[in-house]
């Protein structure tokens, strides 16, 4: 069967945006990786070539300047309010999209990070790049064919079912929220109950959600995002006709377990 690598190594370091809405936490682990194996090998296997934020607010700035890296700004909430639209109207997002692109054109950009980027990507955002994205949970587990923990409160969710163990995903940004397919698995964090959380007051919920959310953060979305793109640019993601996608050339239907 014949396979085609994400991306090549012989042809220099896969070229990154970095896609950010707030703290850029996740941008900042995938940078210093970088710096990380920059080191270790005496050349790059990936270089962030460019920074994206859709807000004011956001922390992109001190990141651009925290690693000499260029910053594009589009307020998204601005580009709405302008229009006199609510940011959920996705009749616009295309167009805002559209010249986000344009605005990347010169990167020449083959992957995405959405790192923490809070706005929906329309297909023509979709389409310009191969993205990934890392969320809060096991996105391999599915009930009636669909999966189990997608959205915003994906932890809370999990949780609220009494999940003995918590993970993070690694997927492509694709047309489906949280619906791309899966790239790797963070190892399985224990969560320690001690009682219902169905019978915890709503301060005592958030608290035991930010607790968990916090260390799913730190023992997964920071061990499998940077560890997702080293793989990519190594060559060892790949996919067939199909797009279904390998990993050193056997199927990863469920994503690699790190």
């Amino acid at each position: 069967m014949e396979l085609k690598q994400f991306h090549d190594p012989e042809q220099g370091p896969l070229a990154v945006a970095g896609f950010m809405s707030g703290s850029g936490t996740n941008l900042r682990k995938i940078l210093e990786h970088e710096r990380k194996l920059e080191e270790q090998r005496g050349k790059p296997a990936y270089r962030v070539r460019v920074i994206f934020t859709d807000s004011y607010n956001s922390n992109a700035f001190t990141i651009g300047r925290d690693f000499n890296i260029p910053v594009i700004l589009r307020d998204i909430n601005a580009y709405y309010e302008a229009r006199n639209l609510p940011k959920k109207d996705m009749s616009i997002r295309a167009e805002f999209d559209r010249e986000t692109v344009s605005a990347l054109s010169p990167y020449n950009i083959e992957v995405a990070v959405y790192a923490g980027y809070m706005s929906i990507a329309s297909e023509v955002l979709v389409n310009a790049y191969r993205g990934v994205n890392v969320h809060p949970a096991d996105l391999s587990q599915e009930i009636n064919g669909k999966r189990k923990w997608v959205g915003a409160h994906a932890v809370l969710d999990a949780l609220l079912a009494g999940e003995k163990y918590l993970k993070s995903t690694t997927h492509m940004v694709e047309k489906a929220v949280d619906g791309g397919r899966l790239l790797m698995l963070s190892p399985p964090l224990k969560v320690l109950y001690g009682e219902d959380p169905k019978t915890f007051s709503p301060e005592k919920l958030e608290e035991f959600t930010c607790h968990y959310q916090d260390r799913l953060k730190k023992e997964g979305d920071w061990q499998i995002f940077p560890k997702t793109l080293e793989f990519m640019a190594d060559g060892r993601f790949s996919f067939d006709k199909s797009n279904n996608l390998y990993f050193d050339g056997e199927p990863i239907p469920r994503g690699v377990q790190l």
